[in-house]
């Protein structure tokens, strides 16, 4: 049965430049390669160790690539190694199958969707009503089910965020700042139930899994065995389950060493 390995990408498994966090002199720094180009310049790395880890991972397991982007911005990264079979987009939304959307799971998510929290729009008109033009530089909606800010950290207010995230989770939604960005997301709308169905597809009888925000947190605990690097929202919030391992590894060198463990679980030789 083949070992499913679902990851997180941005800030697990690749890095923007400002979030590469390299602590060791300059002439010891390890190479990047560049994974996504945008408007031409180049915006995500990965070492080329863990270039060469992720191609060794897609020859031992089935990889699949996890993450809260929408589809357009998930089909700007070119990952080394074989293309992935399946990957997830909008935190769960979409499930791609050889790169397509499979439209009987984004049915079953919007029905959830409609069932059990507020809709979107009502999300959107009080980030709209409340966000203060001060901080706040650009609101987006992500394919039609979850909105999200861009915002300057350093003037935004603790307690804002703390009043929106109150003020979500009595409508089933919640909340998760990454960065220069805060998202507001469905409840329902989970990594983990589509990572689920795509165990139960392939028969994968170990599920692996790595992340670094609240948003990951379901992905994490539906997971055999899971990973977090040493910085991020769960890092910050010294989040923690039995089967989920907390590195000390900060920044690119995380998503090297999330890398080596994969592998060391898929081969089985990990030391008892």
């Amino acid at each position: 049965m083949p070992v499913l390995v679902a990851s997180d990408l941005d800030r697990t498994l690749i890095y923007s430049a400002a979030a590469v966090a390299l602590t060791m002199p300059d002439a010891r720094a390890p190479r990047l390669l560049c994974v996504e180009v945008h408007e031409a310049r180049p915006l995500s790395f990965m070492t080329e160790t863990a270039a060469q880890l992720l191609t060794d991972l897609g020859d031992a397991a089935l990889f699949m690539p996890t993450t809260t982007r929408t589809r357009k911005q998930y089909q700007r990264i070119n990952l080394p190694g074989p293309p992935p079979k399946y990957a997830v987009c909008a935190n769960g939304g979409h499930l791609l199958v050889d790169g397509a959307t499979d439209h009987d799971w984004h049915a079953r998510v919007l029905a959830r969707l409609a069932d059990e929290c507020a809709p979107l729009a009502e999300v959107q008109e009080y980030l709209a009503k409340t966000a203060d033009p001060l901080w706040l530089r650009k609101q987006r909606v992500a394919e039609d089910l979850f909105a999200y800010l861009v915002v300057e950290r350093e003037l935004l207010p603790e307690e804002w965020v703390k009043e929106l995230a109150a003020w979500a989770e009595n409508r089933g939604w919640t909340v998760s700042l990454q960065g220069r960005k805060i998202y507001a997301v469905p409840k329902p709308l989970t990594k983990s139930a589509a990572v689920r169905e795509v165990a139960r597809r392939t028969g994968a009888e170990l599920t692996l899994a790595a992340g670094d925000s609240l948003l990951d947190a379901d992905l994490l605990l539906a997971a055999d065995r899971g990973w977090r690097p040493g910085h991020g929202e769960l890092a910050d919030a010294a989040w923690a389950a039995p089967q989920i391992t907390a590195l000390p590894e900060r920044g690119v060198l995380a998503g090297e060493r999330i890398l080596r463990e994969f592998l060391r679980d898929c081969r089985g030789t990990r030391p008892a």
